[in-house]
């Protein structure tokens, strides 16, 4: 299992990754309550653009109320087009009276931790 911490001010975002034979599950939590919002499966396949290079196809799941499905839908389609693998992550990040200005943090935080968790491999 391999773990990632990404901070900036309050905004705290870990993510988990935990292989799976060829496949792999990851966990990305944050905030004041972490849980589970949303769950995105991706399954790697030839782009339908250029069948030289890889895509996937994402299929998402969210728990009513919750918000985190756009997260789990970006991070699982970028590792699995990257990694050649099939890809679930199972998001949940809650910050309580999350400002506009922490939602984009939160966002750029999670582009730069999927980062670093590819420059890891």
């Amino acid at each position: 299992m391999r773990e990632l911490i990404r901070e900036q001010g309050r905004i705290k975002i870990k993510l988990e990754a935990i292989p799976m034979g060829e496949d792999m599950c990851i966990i990305v939590t944050g905030g004041d309550r972490p849980h589970l919002g949303a769950v995105a499966l991706s399954a790697v396949r030839p782009s339908l653009a250029d069948p030289h290079k890889l895509s996937a196809t994402t299929s998402v799941l969210a728990l009513l109320g919750h918000k985190d499905d756009e997260v789990a839908r970006v991070i699982a389609h970028r590792l699995s087009s990257k990694l050649n693998r099939n890809i679930v992550v199972c998001c949940g990040i809650h910050v309580d009276e999350i400002t506009e200005e922490e939602l984009w943090i939160v966002s750029d935080l999670i582009n730069k931790i999927t980062d670093d968790f590819l420059r890891s491999l």
